[in-house]
């Protein structure tokens, strides 16, 4: 077992933490954006804020956190197994995440569907409305319905096993290949125990810790670029879209609350032993990072150092299970896909028994696993389904103008939802966060600015 523990984050004697920073750029970028879309929508000044500064200082941004997340996944993933020390105990973590993570994820689908059958949001819409809606995404609809019609749940499931690593290294659709893959290597690792297989063990380690070093520096960029990525939507789209579109958003929402504050809290508490409020206190940064980037995947590294240095989780299983999570344990997209496919239903009139929600809930389920971790990347499942209940595909072009806002809802459900199941999973194990060796304060990555 490596003897060199991630290293703890030094707290600055002076300095606003981070997450405050970027809950006040959040917060500015918001504010600054709605003034602009209320003062001067539309104009060129303010379009050409967006397209040139907004959002390409909020593109580079997530582009270098996505730069390290391949390498990050990869290395995380093969010393999480390797530090199990045996087979067994990688199987009684495996089954341990995955039986947790289709429960929770079956209760979060199953609230949604019972949402949206009481609010019913898709009955009574203005069938001018929606065409209108439609209309405005009506190219990216059909290039979505187009992608999701080409989707086959077998062959994602196959696509577990990659034939290709590297082929799968650079397809967010196949990124489960790639984590199967670094899984084998890391019990070969278990297995084959050898001074060679050390030197490639330390290898990956040195890969693990430079991947976090340059997390550190890339993070403290993490302010400025969420006020720009917010600035930009809300100068784009102000609240207008909210409003036409205000009972599907807010039936969203409403779901997504319960499940993150009532639902989430609990299961840490009784099964996880850990208290609510320490919970979210510890993951408040990981969760504004997912809320602002919309990509589970992209804010990985920031779960990881948040769940090893402010959760205090043994670095084994918070290495495996967020790995895992981060493509494969989205609470909050399963719980989206089953109120958008409902209300989408409802808004054509397409009638869906209790068998028919029933198949959706378990689609949602499979859909939640197979969806890659990155901004929209549930619209083509979402897709997928519509066309086997035979609900028009194309109608994904009518969340298209709010999606963006419900996506950031989502993904900060799915890192909570990823933590907790971290949580609980080490608890469950037995596991306590191991303190054997720290690495010296002036070589790790600082967790505030």
């Amino acid at each position: 077992m490596s003897h060199i523990a991630l290293p703890e984050a030094r707290m600055p004697a002076k300095g606003m933490p981070l997450h405050i920073k970027v809950l006040l750029g959040f917060i500015a970028g918001a504010v600054l954006g709605l003034f602009a879309h209320f003062i001067a929508p539309g104009s060129p000044f303010v379009l050409g804020a967006v397209s040139y500064v907004a959002q390409p200082i909020g593109q580079i941004f997530l582009a270098l956190l996505f730069m390290l997340v391949l390498p990050l996944m990869f290395s995380a993933l093969v010393l999480g197994v390797a530090e199990l020390g045996d087979v067994a105990s990688l199987g009684r973590l495996g089954w341990r995440t995955l039986i947790y993570t289709a429960v929770v994820t079956l209760i979060a689908v199953a609230i949604g569907l019972v949402m949206v059958n009481l609010i019913a949001p898709g009955q009574g819409l203005d069938r001018g409305m929606l065409d209108q809606a439609m209309a405005q995404g009506a190219q990216k609809a059909g290039e979505i319905a187009a992608t999701g019609q080409q989707l086959d749940f077998m062959k994602m499931l196959l696509g577990i096993v990659p034939k290709n690593v590297l082929a799968a290294a650079v397809d967010d659709k196949q990124k489960l290949g790639v984590m199967f893959f670094a899984l084998m290597l890391g019990i070969g690792l278990v297995m084959t125990p050898s001074p060679h297989t050390q030197a490639f063990k330390n290898a990956v380690q040195g890969l693990f810790e430079i991947c976090m070093r340059l997390i550190g520096m890339i993070i403290k960029l993490a302010p400025y670029a969420v006020a720009c990525l917010m600035f930009a939507l809300c100068a784009q789209f102000g609240w207008e879209l909210l409003l036409v579109l205000g009972k599907f958003a807010l039936t969203v929402v409403l779901a997504i609350a319960v499940h993150m504050f009532i639902v989430l809290p609990l299961w840490v508490k009784f099964a996880g032993g850990m208290s609510p409020r320490a919970f979210f206190r510890g993951s408040q940064e990981a969760l504004l990072t997912a809320f602002a980037t919309a990509s589970s995947t992209g804010t990985l590294p920031v779960t990881l150092r948040v769940a090893e240095q402010n959760l205090k989780l043994p670095r084994k299983v918070a290495r495996f299970v967020l790995t895992v999570g981060a493509s494969a344990n989205h609470h909050g997209t399963a719980l989206f896909e089953g109120i958008t496919v409902l209300f989408l239903a409802q808004a054509f009139g397409v009638e869906l028994t209790l068998m028919h929600q029933v198949m959706v809930l378990g689609l949602c389920l499979l859909g939640g696993i197979g969806t890659a971790g990155v901004p929209a990347g549930s619209l083509p499942v979402i897709a997928m389904i519509c066309a086997v209940l035979g609900i028009p595909a194309e109608g994904v072009g009518i969340i298209l103008g709010v999606d963006r806002f419900l996506d950031m809802c989502r993904t900060a459900l799915n890192v909570t939802g990823d933590l907790a199941t971290a949580v609980v999973v080490a608890n469950r194990s037995g596991d306590v966060a191991e303190s054997e060796v720290v690495m010296p304060a002036d070589t790790a990555p600082e967790a505030a600015g």
